[in-house]
This record gives C-alpha cells, structure tokens and sequence, in this order.
C-alpha cells in the first residue's frame, strides 16, 4: 500500500511518477523499496489519469448510498442486506490489480 500512497503523494505535489521519485519517497519514509515493484506500480499508472480515478473512487461512496436514501424507508433493509454481501466480495476477491485501486 505504501507504493500507490507514494504515487499519491507524488501527484498531488504535481511531480512526475517514475522509479526514481517513487523509491526516494519510499526510502524518505523508511521504506525498503523494492526495485520491481516500483517498476510494476510505475508501469500500471502510466496509462491512468491519477486525478480522474481519485475523485470517481470518491464519489463511488457518495453515488452509492444516494439511491438507498432517496428510495425511502420500504427499501431501506433490502439496501441494507445488499452492502454487506459488496463487502464480503471485496474481501474474497484478492488483488485486482493497481488498476482497481484507481477505478
């Protein structure tokens, strides 16, 4: 997690992504950067526009409970029951990829 919380931190103070600046925030954080690793991370996000998959994962939450709170309270448990089986998903899914951490 500390890899993509790099790239993060790297974006939002708007410098390039590569393997160099990757492993000197890793290092600067007490880190043990692992060479392929950054490689793998730097080459996942090469075709991702980091801002754009930030504010959709963001507004995924809000999106999301917008029709269980609009629907009233008749389908408010139905709602209910579906939320913990999303869950139950997410953890029995694994590692997607780097490309499901940013949408």
């Amino acid at each position: 997690m500390e890899y993509v919380y790099a790239a993060m931190l790297l974006h939002s103070a708007e410098n390039k992504i590569d393997d160099k600046s990757v492993t000197a925030v890793l290092t600067a954080a007490g880190v043990d950067a692992d060479k392929a690793r950054v490689k793998a991370l730097v080459a996942s996000l090469s075709d991702v526009d980091i801002g754009e998959a930030m504010a959709t994962a963001a507004a995924a939450p809000v999106a999301a409970a917008a029709p269980a709170a609009a629907s009233g309270g008749g389908d408010a448990p139905a709602a209910a029951e579906e939320a913990p089986a999303a869950e139950e998903e997410e953890e029995d899914g694994g590692f997607g990829g780097l490309g499901d951490l940013f949408g």
